[in-house]
């Protein structure tokens, strides 16, 4: 049963409320679509709204080049008005989809599945679906899973919707947005790193919109021993929001790690936190990578990393080769029913180090409009080597300088490096 002319209108000016209707690439969202389809197994997935005729495509996982459609019956157009989760198991002997040009054509859909994108007010603004060339039966906890991913979008524009009407009041009662967003930013982040023996860390954090306060976070602290704790992430959304989260996370990480620093363990009692926090909400997740430095007599460093859905960090070797730590496979904390982390560990000898960034730097766009992406990050740290933390964080400044209005989203960095033997260690610093 489809919409009233004046339902359509209220549903399309709910749309436009929350000023989305770009096609420009959205970070979050796409890490929505990425783990939709990892969910699922499904080599595709998108977050959609639909405008008065068109489907617009603000994230894609496997869809390159797609960016909008017309709103033809079948897809995401019967989606948004599906009450619960829309499948079709095989779209080419499905009559409501047989015709839709995207199974027709190239794309060659044969299974799709979508949840509404679906205001307070009971406004449909789009879907999270994935899609697969050949036909699937998903799962009762798959498609759960799929409603939560639109909640999460639905939660993440309200919060944007928020923070846009908050700094526009702030602005016109007191026109300083940009002093009140910088204070509140260094309110969540370590004003010094400590001086760890043998090591020289430097953390910088680049701020994309002086008008929004991120979640990024980083931060270096001594263990039992002489042992050395460090994490960095990403928390969901912006503005106040975030912010909250923000210090609960970094609170959180520090205690967890105090209690017990083994790098999973660290990250699982993170998760659950978090979840604690939900309480029927909206959920609240993050991004990490929390590792462990354990100082050796050779003067080396081992390091013990966990990752929760966070890019893995990058190693500068002596001899110039960028190697990633992989931590890749774990996943988003705070969301999952039973999330895995991923662990690893490697050696950091002198004059090298490593490099933490969260990724608003690889989810940047270069001058050729695709993103920066973790490989070309690691290209750029080849043919601009550099071991010592501080002319690490000075190659990176130069790279985000380079992408200028290509970054769209806060970037924190934490550089951790090991001077070559003879040289004292630098000072650490902050940026």
């Amino acid at each position: 049963m489809g919409l009233t002319a004046a339902q359509e209108q209220r549903r399309l000016a709910a749309v436009r409320r929350y000023q989305s209707l770009g096609t420009e690439p959205d970070g979050a969202f796409e890490k929505i679509a990425a783990l939709a389809a990892r969910i699922f197994g499904t080599p595709m997935a998108a977050v959609t709204l639909v405008d008065s005729d068109r489907v617009r495509f603000k994230a894609t996982h496997g869809l390159k080049g797609v960016k909008e459609t017309g709103r033809g019956p079948g897809l995401c157009d019967s989606a948004l008005l599906h009450e619960g989760p829309y499948v079709v198991t095989d779209a080419l002997t499905d009559p409501r989809t047989a015709a839709h040009p995207f199974v027709r054509g190239d794309l060659g859909i044969r299974f799709y599945a979508a949840a509404a994108i679906v205001t307070a007010d009971g406004h449909p603004l789009g879907t999270v679906n994935v899609l697969d060339t050949r036909p699937r039966r998903p799962s009762s906890d798959q498609l759960d899973a799929l409603g939560d991913l639109a909640a999460l979008v639905m939660n993440e524009l309200d919060l944007r919707l928020s923070a846009l009407r908050t700094v526009a009041a702030e602005r016109e009662r007191r026109g300083d947005a940009e002093r009140l967003a910088r204070t509140l930013q260094r309110t969540l982040l370590p004003p010094a790193l400590p001086a760890v023996p043998g090591l020289q860390a430097a953390a910088a954090y680049h701020i994309a919109s002086a008008d929004e306060v991120g979640g990024d976070f980083y931060d270096l602290f001594p263990l039992d021993g002489d042992r050395w704790g460090f994490f960095l992430g990403d928390v969901c959304g912006k503005g106040a929001e975030a912010a909250a989260l923000t210090s609960l996370t970094r609170y959180t990480l520090r205690a967890a790690a105090i209690y017990d620093p083994d790098p999973c363990t660290v990250l699982t009692n993170l998760d659950t936190v978090l979840k604690g926090e939900h309480q029927g909400g909206a959920p609240r997740f993050c991004t990490a990578v929390f590792g462990v430095l354990q100082p050796e007599r050779d003067g080396s460093f081992t390091v013990t990393l966990a990752g929760g859905g966070h890019p893995p960090a990058l190693a500068v070797r002596a001899d110039g080769t960028v190697d990633p730590v992989a931590t890749v496979g774990g996943q988003l904390i705070g969301m999952l029913p039973h999330p895995r982390f991923e662990q690893a560990t490697t050696r950091l000898h002198p004059g090298e180090a490593l490099l933490l960034y969260t990724d608003g730097l690889i989810e940047a766009r270069t001058a050729a409009g695709g993103m920066l992406g973790e490989d070309g990050l690691t290209r750029h740290l080849s043919v601009h080597p550099a071991r010592a933390a501080d002319s690490l964080l000075a190659t990176v400044d130069d790279l985000i300088t380079e992408l200028g209005k290509g970054v769209c989203d806060d970037t924190a960095l934490l550089a951790l490096s090991i001077p070559p033997v003879n040289a004292l260690p630098p000072a650490q610093e902050n940026r």
